[in-house]
């Protein structure tokens, strides 16, 4: 079994990443941001709500990693803000995919059809909320980078060089682990 955990902040081009490995790993893809995005549209609230939401109701992160573990279960990739973190034991390579701030709130800008403006408050209201979360419910500052095996920040790399650096990455690691 193959078990890649791919993590990073929004915008940063996890999710392009984690469905390229996938793809090119023949491996199921898991994305915690969906599981996050449902659960918004469940209750009826915008992301940036949810996230505050969440600052008061741990249930809403556990519940997320509780169908992350089940899901690492199978070969898959697995892309999520707090992924690497909650399967650090588990995941066979662990991924952090970043860039500049401005440049992620530009591509979810682009991704989402909103004004540049409000992207950029919301980004930074998320990671605010995500910070104060994750270190008050996990013990985990998101800001250190020690779980992860490659760490790439795709701000001056189209996703096509990022995706020839991770791949090669990602191959030789678990070749190394014996897991290839």
């Amino acid at each position: 079994m193959v078990v890649i955990a791919v993590s990073g902040p929004p915008g940063g081009g996890k999710t392009t990443q984690a469905l390229k490995l996938a793809e090119k790993l023949k491996l199921e893809y898991h994305s915690a941001g969906s599981i996050f995005r449902a659960i918004a549209s469940e209750r009826g609230v915008s992301l940036e709500e949810l996230s505050v939401q969440a600052m008061k109701a741990p249930e809403i992160d556990l519940e997320i990693d509780k169908r992350s573990i089940e899901l690492s279960k199978e070969n898959a990739v697995l892309d999520g803000h707090l992924t690497a973190w909650v399967l650090k034991d588990i995941a066979d390579v662990k991924v952090l995919i970043t860039a500049p701030l401005l440049t992620r709130a530009m591509r979810i800008s682009m991704r989402d059809g909103k004004k540049l403006e409000d992207s950029l408050r919301e980004t930074i209201i998320r990671e605010y909320s995500q910070l104060r979360r994750f270190i008050e419910y996990y013990g985990i500052d998101p800001r250190d980078t020690e779980v992860f095996d490659l760490t790439i920040s795709t701000g001056k790399l189209i996703p096509e060089d990022t995706e020839s650096i991770v791949s090669v990455a990602v191959e030789k690691l678990l070749k190394a682990a014996g897991r290839k």
